[in-house]
C-alpha cells in the first residue's frame, strides 16, 4: 500500500473516532438530563395529591428510566466501535510509519 492511501484511512479513521466520541458526548448529556428530570419528578410527586397525578408522574419516571437504559445501550456500543477505530487506528499508524521509514 502506498502511504497517501494509509494516511487517508488514518485521516478518515481519525474522523471517525471523533464522531464517536462527539456521540458519546451528547449522550452522556441525555443521560444527564434524564436523571434530573427524574429528581424534578420525584420532588414533585411529593407535593401530590391526586391518584392520577402520581400515576402520571410514575409513567413519566418509568419512560426516563427507559431513554437512559437506551442511552446506556447505545453508549456500550459506541465505545466498542471506539476501541475497535483507535486499535485499527493504530495499527494503521505503525504500518504509515514504516512505510516511510522504508522510503
Amino acid at each position: 500500500m502506498s502511504i497517501s492511501f494509509t494516511k487517508s484511512i488514518v485521516n478518515q479513521l481519525q474522523k471517525e473516532i471523533a464522531d464517536i466520541e462527539l456521540k458519546l458526548n451528547t449522550d452522556k448529556k441525555k443521560k444527564e438530563k434524564a436523571q434530573a428530570k427524574i429528581i424534578q419528578v420525584q420532588r414533585d410527586m411529593k407535593l401530590s395529591q391526586s391518584h392520577s397525578d402520581l400515576s402520571s408522574k410514575l409513567s413519566r419516571i418509568n419512560k426516563l428510566n427507559e431513554e437512559i437504559k437506551t442511552v446506556d445501550r447505545l453508549q456500550r456500543d459506541l465505545s466498542k466501535q471506539l476501541l475497535a477505530k483507535k486499535a485499527s487506528l493504530k495499527q494503521n499508524l505503525a504500518k504509515e510509519s514504516k512505510q516511510s521509514e522504508d522510503q
